[in-house]
């Protein structure tokens, strides 16, 4: 057995404790609501990933650490396996409900449950809430059982911060092996020079914020349950909702504006939080992404507002302003709940395809890396955009010029610039590839002339920003199974940033990636 498949087994596993652990503590839910028919579909599927898990860790205990080729695969494999296993409350739940065994008390079937019975609509719901997406299988969320509707909100508040992350800090192993799984996950900077005390700052940060949320969406009228699972979901820039038209159930001004700052604190990186909660007030602006996070999402939500009051969905301009700024605040932070429905306005696949266009633009960009968002991320447009001013201007210097670029308050050589952009350049040309052939392979799935351009543009880059605003494509009935697979792919692809998971199917498909 080589080294390669010992360390990845042995941290595959350890991230399958860290869910079994997860669903073991769900089972308070179903105590305290009283759906004790939830609980032994709750103990197989926690039983399952920890005994995998467990049996992994334990035969590769001895496994050396992970190395850059290791983390990438571990973090791909990883956050698949997590999508697979914590599909299993989904679809065990909807069986015992749909065989209604006499000993459980189950109640009514519902065709919302009924979906999850499709193993598919399971490990595609699942997937959504790890990665943050919050494209969902459920047409009615509010029907579905609180134990679901709890587990959804959870895989989203988890993932956004991160599968590994979580391992990290509850399964600490000091060392550079877990730096290297950290920075596997998308993620760069430390807050301490310790990983664990990183990961677990983190963490309070995350918590402390949560409460604060949920007190604030109850505060502004929201009822408690609903203020917990909207704080988590929006917190964590997933979006999951446990009503069936999102925010717009409630039709509130305070609501909707409320959800803004906290959507607004999920598109900031971690490490800036800390030193504002500090006292480091000047991080707000002196930090280059933090900066560029309020401006970018001030500047596309007054152009989205000018768009929707122009071409006339909103017959004034608060209407116009309240829906465009919500909207591409959702977007551009990609937590995807949504305001603009029919039930309360003007559907988001009604609205004018300049508009559509904008937020898709949003999701593509998203907020700050090192935060809880997807999207290409702020750094990577920014050292794009500086690098391309950069070779511009450089034809006017002459060529014994010794130039720095200035990124982010460091000053970099010509090489360390020529590297960043380089890299930037590749993650974006890739990351609009797949988008791409996402368009191409739905336009080709879906009925010919139901769905506009724009409406499956916005789709797919829901999916691979890992927002989840749906234009209506995305359903148990009207997504063909083909169609479902391939935003599954985009939804994994989108939240590990495409390079892990290349490596990982370059690694499956060569003798030397795995066994050398």
């Amino acid at each position: 057995m080589s080294d390669t498949t010992a360390t990845v087994g042995r941290d595959v596993g350890r991230i399958l404790e860290a869910l079994g652990g997860l669903l073991l503590a769900s089972v308070a839910v179903p105590l305290v609501w009283g759906e004790y028919y939830a609980i032994p579909a709750l103990l197989v599927s926690a039983a399952a990933p920890l005994g995998i898990g467990r049996l992994l860790a334990t035969v590769y205990r001895d496994a050396p650490s992970p190395g850059k080729l290791h983390g990438m695969v571990v973090a791909a494999s990883g956050w698949f396996l997590v999508g697979i296993f914590g599909s299993l409350p989904f679809t065990l739940i909807a069986w015992t409900v749909q065989l209604d065994p006499a000993v459980l008390a189950t109640p009514a079937q519902t065709a919302t449950l009924a979906a999850f019975t499709n193993p598919l609509n399971g490990v595609f719901e699942s997937m959504s809430g790890f990665t943050g997406t919050g494209l969902t299988m459920a047409d009615h969320e509010q029907v579905l059982p609180r134990t679901l509707q709890w587990w959804r909100t959870f895989t989203e508040w988890v993932g956004g911060v991160g599968v590994i992350v979580l391992t990290t800090a509850v399964l600490s192993r000091p060392g550079s092996g877990s730096l290297t799984l950290y920075e596997s996950e998308a993620r760069s900077e430390k807050i301490h020079p310790s990983i664990v005390s990183t990961v677990r700052t983190i963490w309070w940060i995350f918590l402390l914020f949560t409460f604060a949320s949920i007190l604030a969406l109850w505060l502004a009228g929201m009822p408690m349950w609903a203020a917990i699972n909207h704080a988590m979901t929006g917190l964590s820039t997933g979006g999951f909702s446990v009503t069936d038209n999102s925010i717009a159930t409630y039709d509130s001004v305070a609501i909707d504006f409320t959800l803004l700052p906290v959507m607004i604190l999920g598109s900031i990186a971690f490490p800036v939080h800390y030193l504002v909660l500090r006292g480091d007030l000047r991080k707000l602006y002196a930090d280059l992404q933090t900066r560029w996070v309020f401006l970018y999402m001030g500047a596309g939500s007054l152009l989205l507002w000018a768009l929707l009051y122009l071409t006339g969905p909103y017959q004034t301009p608060f209407a116009a302003f309240r829906y465009g700024v919500f909207q591409f605040v959702s977007a551009a932070s990609c937590t995807g709940f949504q305001t603009a429905v029919d039930a309360t306005n003007v559907a988001l696949g009604k609205w004018p395809t300049t508009a559509k266009l904008t937020v898709t633009f949003g999701m593509v960009i998203g907020g700050a890396a090192g935060s809880t968002v997807g999207g290409v991320k702020l750094i990577r447009a920014l050292t794009l955009v500086k690098g391309i001013r950069y070779q511009i201007t450089d034809v006017f210097y002459p060529d014994s010029a010794v130039r720095r670029l200035k990124m982010n308050g460091r000053r970099l050589s010509e090489t360390e610039a020529r590297q960043e952009v380089s890299e930037a350049a590749i993650i974006s040309v890739l990351w609009g590839a797949f988008l791409v052939v996402g368009v191409f392979g739905l336009l080709v799935l879906l009925p010919p002339g139901e769905y506009s351009l724009a409406n499956v543009l916005l789709e797919v880059a829901s999916a691979q920003g890992n927002v989840g605003l749906s234009t209506g494509i995305t359903g148990p009935t009207s997504l063909p199974t083909a169609g479902k697979i391939l935003l599954l792919f985009n939804m994994w692809v989108g939240r590990l940033e495409i390079i892990p998971i290349l490596v990982t199917l370059r690694a499956l498909f060569t003798r030397r990636g795995v066994y050398e």
